[in-house]
């Protein structure tokens, strides 16, 4: 593998990029090449973060829906995202696949088409009781195994617990280790809290 070269990062449901200044943290030569956000007011963010030299510069889309994966076929190293923690979280109604923020559909079949090397998402530890084992089940049909763990704001030293699950998949097949090693022996979730 050629260290020299960046590692290339696509965020997903990027928000004010926390998992993106933690694997910024824990990858070495990572390169964000696109984001996507639909809230204004995170997307806003994001572009300041950009100007002020803390993320990468790269194009902001606003809609997961209509992101174009497929130009970025065989060109990203790790796709992340905080996908929307509504339709599983004890503090809605807890919809799961019926509630209309659930966008885990149309990043399945992202990944289907970008094929990245590496997944790493994040969500409310009510996705274990709803929701998780289906994305863990699809990613594997899409040919990735996977594996996720539930994670504190208070392991790194926040004064709360809020605690979340961070999915993490390798492509089969792909020469990922290292990536996942760096990921694994991080503690990157800080920026995620």
């Amino acid at each position: 593998m050629d260290n020299s070269a960046p590692v290339t990062h696509v965020s997903l449901c990027a928000g004010y990029g926390g998992i993106d200044l933690g694997l910024k943290r824990a990858v070495r030569g990572l390169r964000t090449i696109a984001f996507c956000e639909r809230e204004g007011y995170a997307a806003a963010n994001l572009v300041a973060k950009v100007e002020a030299g803390l993320l990468d510069p790269a194009p902001v889309w606003t809609d997961v829906k209509t992101f174009p994966y497929g130009e970025f076929h065989g060109l990203v190293d790790i796709l992340s995202g905080g996908y929307p923690c509504q339709p599983f979280s004890a503090a809605g109604k807890r919809l799961g696949k019926d509630d209309p923020r659930h966008l885990w559909p149309w990043i399945a079949d992202g990944i289907s088409r970008m094929r990245p090397s590496l997944c790493f998402f994040e969500n409310v530890e009510g996705h274990i009781s709803l929701g998780l084992e289906d994305v863990l089940t699809e990613l594997q049909g899409l040919g990735y195994s996977g594996t996720f763990g539930v994670f504190s704001a208070a392991e790194v030293g926040a004064p709360h617990q809020r605690k979340r699950v961070f999915i993490l998949a390798h492509r089969d097949g792909c020469r990922s280790e290292e990536h996942t090693s760096e990921l694994q022996s991080h503690s990157f979730i800080s920026y995620a809290v």
